[in-house]
Order: structure tokens, then C-alpha cells, then sequence
């Protein structure tokens, strides 16, 4: 009976743009025969919903438990209204009653509807590489700015066909407001190249195989940038693949076909994930994840040299499942960049800083925004612990115990950079940028501190840096003409770990790792903290030594040599020609004291005769 129906508005806040929040409202409402709107409202979403008290009460639950698989969110207040509902449900305009709370989501993998179309004859997106939905699909690396409408991304150029444009205005459709709707009648297209043709199409997917199988290295354009493929089980490409890069130990990471019942049937022919591993490799964020080897695998030794892990991924894109299916075995899917800088997004500077290492390109015209490396995991204790945050995790948000007065940019380090956000109680980290070597590593470092603070409508006023003096990051800090905070690089890792575990109270904490700018001036890295964020006291640390050479990061022998001399000694495997070094080392040039753990852990390595210079990996006699 109507006197028996209650009117619900709701508000939910958190990740619901850009990830199929209204169409699934939407769906929800019909099934319990709820009657309103939804809209969106400033980054936020606002319901009303009339129904019988029971529906209500279902419909308010399964806004929140069966959300669609990338959305996070929160159910920020719900209350009864006088106002009164229409006799239907719709999706009404989107409108701002507020501060807009922007969240931008990251990349999303193809859903299991995309791919069942894309693999049915019948379909008209039969073999479409760019095939999506409001589920799945490409979200950071092409939002030009918000709101997140089509006109708004790089999919703006590509006008929609009559069959697209009325799915996605149809408010029963799965793809309503699915900005980057597309098939191969308007949608973005592949193109095949190397020195002596080119193919299009289909064809040029065909010939992409095709190159694979016959030990080509191909770079392909994917999500957030390109990919260096070649066969995973041939010796002589991955070889050939590490000469060209040059890359001589560090692991690659292979990407198998999605097979079997659970999916992992190509995985688990080669790798031994366990469980935890296994749910890992097959969750809607697509990660690399380190698995151990099986016994006997037939993946090429030079996949990850002397090592018993491989970094795993099963394909995210249409692309990548077309390829990995038609090639029927596991494919290096390497970042098509050079060595620590960030991946190349765009064909022109694929072709011409690529050329050197890759035979053939697999380009397509959709417009990267902004690059996007693979996320990577290792199962640590039992639980996923994120190692490079990438396509599919970031940007990554967190809530803060506490607001900051306020927006702050902290711009990270100089090796593996990404940079953070905060502003109230809310914290966004980017995607992994790379080092910061290069021109092109800094200009990217730029372009992501000017899109976050665009992106989410927030200008920092106040940066935080390493107090590192070289650091690139730091020095960008300190020339933005913002107030700038220095960090001591132990402190924050004292206070990351702090952070994890919150309890209001000082803490004892060991932090040893390979190099980080001390209070004193000098290179810490065993160091023992007394206190908590913001009071740290250094109240112990390993022995000082001094470093020959420099940091000497990448040359174990340089920390074998400084050890035996500190206690008297020459070393007997020492390189010849050790007497300038030795001279600089007794007069402290260019012979930083370091406390450094990292760097005992490399001299015990050299004497043993294990690695004597380090390239980022394992040398090829199987040690660390």
C-alpha cells in the first residue's frame, strides 16, 4: 500500500565515477522496484529511492556489498525526504549541491561481458581490441580533466556510430554513459609497422603473431604505454631482448594467457602460485605477481637469471587477450621505455627511442594521456604487499588520521618516484614515474604533479621533500616557490612503518636499507629510531665507514674494499689498480661515511665472490 512506501535520500561518496556507479544504481532500483533518481553530485552520488521499508532496506545494503568490482564506496549519510518521487526510476543530470570530492579512478581490465562479446562471431565488436563498458576499460591514462565525461578524454576525437550513440543513451544499457564506448566502426584502430610493410585491422594483430612466433621483439601500445613482447620460452629473443635494452640480469615480467577453468592453466604449467598468489593474479587490478618457478618450467633461463620467481600478469586489455590467445603461450611483457625512465606512451617517440631494441611496432591512435607502468605484488606474511604502485592500483587513495591544515605535495625520491597529495583527511598517491635521471623522467615527474592537483581540483601549498641535496625532486621542491619542508629519508620510513600500525605511543625501530641522506650529513642506512612521526631520535646505528668512489650502489667490490681497509687489511680478490682509490679513500675524497646495512650486505656478497657489480638483479650465477 503507498502509505506504506518511505522516501531515502542517500549520498555515497568515495570511488563512484568512472566506474559504472549510476548504471548500477540504476539496475538495482528496478530489481527491487524502487522508484527515484540518481545522480551524480560534485564526485559524489545522491539517490532517491521510494520503496517498501524491506526493498529499502536490501537496496541500501547492495549499494554497498554488490557495487561494481572498481568502485569503493561509502555510504556518507541517508535520511528520510518529504520530497516526492516520480513513478519510475531514471538517471537524472549530473549537478553540484557542494565542494566537489573528485576521485579519480584507475585503469580497469576487461570485464568478462567485453570478452565474451569480443570472442562471439555473432557480436558486432567480434574481434574489437578497444571493447569496453561502464565496468571495465581504460580511466586515468585518459581523462583529460573532470568531470569524466567523453568530451573531457582522449576518446573525444572519435565520434560515436548511430549503433554506439544509443547504447549509450540508453539508461538500461550496460554501456549508458560508458565514456570510452567505441567498436570498429568509430573507435579507436590498430596499425602494425616495421621497416618493409604495414597492416591494419585485424591484419595487424594477425601479423603481431605472427612476428612473436617467429622470435621477433615487438612493442606494442597498450593501456598506460608500451610493452616490449617477445616469446617468454625462447632463449634467443629474451637475449636479444636484454643486449638491445640493454637490461643483463634485472627479471622480466611474463604475461600468460587467461586458460582453463580458473584461468591459471597457462600459469600454472611454468609457476607455482600458491592462493593467495593465485587471487592476486586474477583480481580486477591486473598486477604483476612474483610466483615461484615449477621444477621444470620451459620458460627461458633469462627470464628472471638464477632466480626461482617470475613476475606473473595475465592480460587487462582486449589487445593483450587477442594476442596472448592467438600466440597460445606466455609472452615477456616488459615496459617499453628506457631503463628507469618512464614508459613511452606516445608512437612517435616509441619508434625513435625504441627502434634500436624493438623489430616491429604495434601501434593504435588512442591518445595517452598520461603513462601508466604495471602495478607489481609479492606475497609477503601471507598478504599482498605492493612493490610498484601502478595501472590498475593507482592513483591510490587512503584516509588520514587526521586532517592537514594544508594541501601538501610530497614529491618523493629520486629513484623510483611517484609523488603524493593530501588535503583534509584525504591522501592520493600517483602511479609509479620512474627515476629521475633523465629529461624525460623529470619532465613526466612534472606533468604528474600538474595533473594530480588539476585532476582533483586541489593546489598544494606547501611541498614536502627528501633533504637529500642532489635529489631531483627535492631540488624541484625547492624551486617551486612553495614553502618547503625537508624529511629526513630514515625518519619517513620509521613513520611509514608507524603509520601502519597506529598506536599513540614512541616506538624502537630498526631502519636499514641501502643509502638515505642522515641528520649529520652523512649516509645512513642501519639505523636505530626512537619516537614516533615528527619526534624521531637517532639512538643508535651501525659503524660508520667510508665509501671509495662514491654511493657505490651498484659496485659491491667498492664496499668488500672500504670494509677490509677499515680493519687493516687489503682484500685479495680485489680488482688491480686499486692505489688512486685507496689514496682518495685515506685522504676522504670522494668517500662518503655511510652506516649504510645495504652496503654490508653488498661487501659480504663481493667476497664471497657472488656479485661484484650489481645491475638491479641477481648475477648469473644465482646470487642475490
Amino acid at each position: 500500500m503507498d502509505f506504506e512506501r518511505e522516501n531515502l535520500l542517500l549520498k555515497i561518496g568515495g570511488r563512484v565515477q568512472g566506474v559504472g556507479f549510476r548504471p548500477f544504481v540504476y539496475r538495482l532500483a528496478l530489481r527491487h522496484a524502487i522508484t527515484g533518481w540518481v545522480r551524480n553530485d560534485g564526485g559524489e552520488v545522491t539517490v532517491l529511492a521510494a520503496g517498501m521499508p524491506d526493498a529499502l532496506k536490501v537496496f541500501r545494503r547492495e549499494l554497498i556489498d554488490n557495487a561494481p568490482p572498481f568502485s569503493r564506496p561509502r555510504l556518507l549519510s541517508c535520511k528520510t525526504t518529504d520530497e516526492r518521487p516520480p513513478v519510475s526510476f531514471f538517471v537524472a543530470p549530473s549537478g553540484i549541491t557542494g565542494k566537489p570530492r573528485v576521485h579519480v579512478p584507475p585503469d580497469q581490465f576487461a570485464c568478462d561481458d567485453c570478452l565474451g562479446e569480443m570472442r562471439d562471431a555473432v557480436d558486432r565488436r567480434y574481434r574489437y581490441p578497444f571493447i569496453n563498458c561502464t565496468q571495465c576499460g581504460p580511466r586515468y591514462t585518459l581523462i583529460e580533466r573532470l568531470p569524466y565525461d567523453r568530451a573531457n578524454t582522449s576518446m573525444a576525437a572519435f565520434e560515436l556510430c548511430a549503433d554506439c550513440l544509443a547504447e549509450y543513451e540508453n539508461q538500461g544499457d550496460r554501456r549508458f554513459h560508458a565514456e570510452p564506448i567505441a567498436c570498429s566502426q568509430c573507435g579507436p584502430q590498430l596499425t602494425f609497422r616495421n621497416g618493409k610493410s604495414e597492416a591494419t585491422g585485424e591484419e595487424a594483430i594477425n601479423t603481431t603473431i605472427e612476428a612473436l612466433r617467429k622470435g621477433a621483439i615487438v612493442a606494442v601500445k597498450g593501456v598506460g604505454g608500451y610493452h616490449l613482447l617477445c616469446n617468454a620460452c625462447d632463449d634467443s629473443a629474451v637475449s636479444r631482448l636484454r643486449e638491445r635494452k640493454p637490461r643483463p640480469a634485472k627479471p622480466l615480467a611474463v604475461m600468460f594467457p587467461q586458460a582453463g577453468h580458473d584461468g591459471l592453466f597457462m600459469v600454472r604449467r611454468e609457476l607455482a602460485p600458491d592462493s593467495v598468489e593465485a587471487k592476486q593474479l586474477l583480481s580486477p587490478e591486473r598486477p604483476i605477481v612474483l610466483c615461484h618457478k615449477q621444477a621444470h618450467s620451459n620458460l627461458a633461463e633469462s627470464v628472471a637469471p638464477g632466480l626461482n620467481e617470475v613476475g606473473a600478469m595475465l592480460p587487462y586489455s582486449p589487445l593483450h587477450h587477442l594476442l596472448l590467445d592467438g600466440f597460445s603461450g606466455p609472452l615477456i611483457a616488459t615496459s617499453g621505455n628506457i631503463s628507469g625512465e618512464p614508459v613511452i606512451t606516445a608512437e612517435s617517440d616509441a619508434e625513435q627511442r625504441l627502434g634500436h631494441i624493438a623489430d616491429d611496432f604495434l601501434h593504435h591512435n588512442r591518445p595517452i594521456v598520461r603513462p601508466a607502468d604495471d602495478s607489481v605484488q609479492r606475497v609477503i606474511a601471507g598478504a599482498p604487499r605492493a612493490l610498484r604502485l601502478g595501472r590498475g592500483i593507482a592513483p591510490l587513495e587512503r584516509e588520514l588520521p587526521f586532517p592537514v591544515k594544508e594541501p601538501l605535495l610530497a614529491v618523493g625520491g629520486h629513484m623510483k618516484n611517484t609523488v603524493s597529495l593530501a588535503w583534509g583527511e584525504r591522501l592520493v598517491i600517483s602511479p609509479h614515474i620512474g627515476d629521475l635521471d633523465s629529461r624525460r623522467g623529470r619532465k613526466v615527474f612534472e606533468q604528474v604533479i600538474t595533473d594530480l592537483q588539476r585532476l582533483y581540483g586541489v593546489q598544494a601549498r606547501r611541498v614536502i621533500c627528501d633533504a637529500h641535496p642532489g635529489y631531483a625532486s627535492s631540488r624541484w621542491g625547492r624551486r617551486s616557490g612553495l614553502p618547503v619542508t625537508e624529511v629526513f629519508h630514515h625518519h619517513a620510513h620509521a613513520s611509514a612503518l608507524h603509520a601502519e600500525h597506529p598506536v599513540n605511543e614512541d616506538w624502537l625501530v630498526f631502519t636499514w636499507d641501502g643509502v638515505g641522506y642522515g641528520e649529520d650529513g652523512t649516509l645512513w642506512g642501519g639505523e636505530v629510531l626512537w619516537g614516533r612521526p615528527g619526534r624521531w631520535q637517532r639512538v643508535g646505528a651501525i659503524r660508520p665507514f667510508r665509501l671509495p668512489g662514491g654511493e657505490a650502489g651498484r659496485s659491491p667490490w667498492r664496499s668488500a674494499l672500504a670494509l677490509h681497509w677499515e680493519i687493516g687489511r687489503d682484500w685479495r680478490d680485489a680488482p688491480e689498480d686499486t692505489l688512486l682509490l685507496r689514496e682518495a679513500w685515506k685522504r676522504s675524497l670522494n668517500s662518503p661515511t655511510t652506516t649504510a646495512a645495504g652496503r654490508l650486505f653488498d661487501a659480504a656478497s663481493a667476497i664471497l665472490s657472488l656479485v661484484t657489480d650489481a645491475s638491479f638483479s641477481v648475477s648469473h650465477n644465482g646470487a642475490s
